[in-house]
């Protein structure tokens, strides 16, 4: 139904702004908390100071994001391990020392008795102790380089004991130190001999912590935009060896303003524990109820599993969410503000894109008047081939009659480019590219769908032009091969085969023989004869305006230079004409065709429509990251064709 496909829209993207929203708290609550211990040990130390100490180095873990964390990485476990057996240690300590009474505080009856004794105030303190375990989902996030099982016997072999035992142990100092400040009960509970070793530990506890959260951050951030829920941003690999580990400059900055503003605005601990208890428990309840969809409808279990699953845990984080719901007032608004901001940015984005690309698909060029042009097109074929890129898999998108009919001219070869995101976390390189035709083999119109998963990311490629001709041309000839096996009937008459739409996998060649094409780097010399050569031509003041375009763009100077030759090995002739021309439409050059689109609402449309689509829709817009820079176009080569679009 299609207002339950818009409340799951919603609720998905809720959870994913409770995340990030995660990743806005985690570093200021993390780093705040360590150093706040210095006010027990320097008195003389204000809390302003502790506040400016604290954005200090919160802009310095920001500053060195771009450098990525595979160079320090090594260091991460080691230290969260050292971190969590001293917890475990201090709890031993103190339980021996204060108090080893507390250890029967693990049996259930002093549970039971404490919400005996405490009623409503001890529902309300679940909004406290819920802080407890926040910090430890973000483990979670490293799924993507870490197994599940290896997660699991962390947390039960090593996190969980260390956590109970600290605790344990500040309760035992508590039941005998009374008077202590409740605040730095850590602190306090730490020997005065160590205090030191133990904040410089803690200190980096709490950046390697924060450091997780900021890279599931950029995670989530990726793969919401590869899913269309939100505006493009730049994403750079920081590691060519460990795949994920990623950056993203717009997200960095706008989460180093907001941890600076939760920081210098709430200057609270109390405050900022509210707010993060309320994120966790609103990401743990969407989670759950997410995962009892995921239940039924992907693992095909019934609905009394589903149901089951939902009582277990969806009414223990209830019971919790309810109690961190009563401290709105006390700080645990700013989740729900932020969420509420993410969610209608997301919203918008996806709206906005799911209406552009349905008009494009209702009003797509149909093939019946492409045949009616004939070869040409009706249109000058100039040398060269074009690259026109499309959100379409299938059909031709109405940018390429708006620009023939405005400029009937085109190049001799014409390949439409899709990138699309498909709804699994990868998919393999073999796999990825999907070559067919469109029209007959006399259009010389090609068809390359690029696909990737929302875990993928799409690294710059400097090859692309080279590679995307080898597809073709391997294509060429697996059709050919295909054609020749089914085009001779019983009675050996050989007939016409051809089917318009057929698409094949075709994966990067490691043989060019089955290409049917020869490829060499030009050395010096021939770079200047062909250089000569081509200042001979009548078309020589484009060539070297075109040479000098090239020399002053940085993106040229990483790519690859080849020139392509066909072999002499072919027989069907048809086959040797096609690549023949595809080789001359490559030397010739290569331009990007790309639509630049604007949508606005109809005029009869809502208010709210208008709002979303002609005001907010279209500002996002403007202030991301265009598809050129995504998809590293080079900016020489590339031709923007505008349209309006009335949604």
């Amino acid at each position: 139904h299609r207002k339950s496909r818009t409340f799951l829209l919603v609720t998905v993207l809720f959870g994913a702004s409770l995340v990030i929203g995660d990743g806005v708290l985690t570093p200021p609550m993390s780093v705040l908390s360590s150093f706040s211990g210095l006010q027990v040990h320097s008195t003389a130390l204000t809390s302003g100071e502790v506040e400016i100490l604290s954005c200090t180095v919160l802009v310095c873990l920001f500053m060195v994001q771009h450098w990525g964390t595979h160079r320090v990485a090594f260091l991460f476990a080691p230290v969260v391990i050292v971190w969590l057996l001293l917890l475990g240690a201090l709890g031993v300590y103190n339980i021996v020392v204060w108090n080893p009474r507390v250890l029967r505080a693990l049996s259930p009856y002093y549970l039971v008795r404490f919400f005996q004794h405490t009623g409503k105030d001890g529902w309300i303190s679940l909004g406290g102790i819920l802080l407890s375990m926040t910090g430890t989902e973000a483990m979670y996030a490293d799924l993507g380089h870490f197994t599940a099982a290896s997660i699991r016997v962390a947390f039960v072999g090593l996190i969980y004991p260390c956590l109970v035992l600290q605790y344990m142990g500040q309760a035992a100092f508590l039941s005998k130190s009374p008077h202590c400040d409740i605040h730095f009960v850590f602190f306090e509970s730490i020997p005065t001999g160590i205090f030191w070793p133990v904040l410089v530990i803690a200190t980096l506890a709490a950046i390697v912590g924060s450091q997780a959260v900021i890279s599931a951050t950029f995670s989530i951030v990726r793969q919401c935009t590869a899913l269309g829920c939100f505006p493009r941003v730049k994403i750079v690999h920081t590691s060519r060896r460990i795949h994920g580990q990623i950056y993203s400059p717009e997200i960095n900055w706008i989460l180093m303003l907001l941890c600076i503003a939760v920081t210098m605005g709430l200057r609270d601990t109390t405050l900022i524990g509210n707010a993060y208890g309320m994120a966790c428990a609103g990401v743990m309840l969407v989670t759950t109820l997410l995962m009892a969809l995921v239940i039924v409808f992907v693992w095909q279990y019934s609905c009394l599993v589903a149901a089951l699953f939902l009582v277990a845990f969806g009414v223990v984080e209830a019971v919790y969410l309810s109690a961190a719901l009563m401290k709105v007032p006390q700080g645990g608004w700013l989740p729900l503000v932020l969420s509420l901001v993410f969610v209608a940015v997301m919203y918008v984005w996806h709206y906005g894109t799911r209406r552009k690309h349905q008009f494009d698909v209702q009003n797509k060029v149909s093939l019946r008047w492409i045949h009616a042009l004939g070869p040409s097109l009706g249109i000058v074929r100039v040398p060269g081939i074009g690259i026109i890129y499309s959100e379409l898999a299938t059909g031709v998108p109405a940018i390429f009659s708006h620009f023939v009919t405005n400029l009937p001219a085109f190049h001799q070869v014409l390949v439409f480019i899709c990138v699309k995101a498909v709804p699994v976390p990868h998919v393999r390189d073999e796999e990825r590219h999907l070559v067919g035709r469109i029209g007959p083999r006399e259009f010389r119109m090609y068809r390359c769908v690029v696909r990737h998963g929302y875990k993928d990311v799409l690294a710059e490629d400097t090859d692309f032009e080279n590679d995307l001709v080898l597809r073709i041309a391997e294509f060429v000839q697996m059709e050919a091969d295909f054609d020749q096996r089914c085009s001779i009937s019983d009675d050996g008459v050989v007939a016409s085969v051809e089917v318009e739409g057929r698409m094949a996998v075709v994966p990067r060649p490691s043989d060019l023989a089955r290409t049917g094409l020869l490829m060499r780097e030009p050395g010096e010399e021939e770079s200047v004869v062909a250089r000569a050569a081509a200042a001979a031509k009548p078309e020589s003041l484009i060539h070297s305006m075109h040479t000098m375009h090239e020399a002053e763009s940085p993106g040229f100077a990483s790519r690859r230079r080849v020139r392509f030759e066909v072999a002499n090995q072919h027989t069907d002739p048809r086959v040797k004409e096609e690549l023949s021309a595809l080789v001359e439409a490559k030397h010739a050059g290569v331009a990007y065709i790309m639509g630049h689109s604007y949508i606005k609402a109809r005029k009869s449309s809502s208010v709210f429509k208008k709002f979303a689509v002609n005001v907010a829709y279209a500002f996002l817009r403007k202030n991301c990251r265009g598809p050129g820079l995504v998809l590293n176009i080079p900016h020489i080569s590339l031709i923007e064709v505008g349209m309006i679009y009335y949604v």
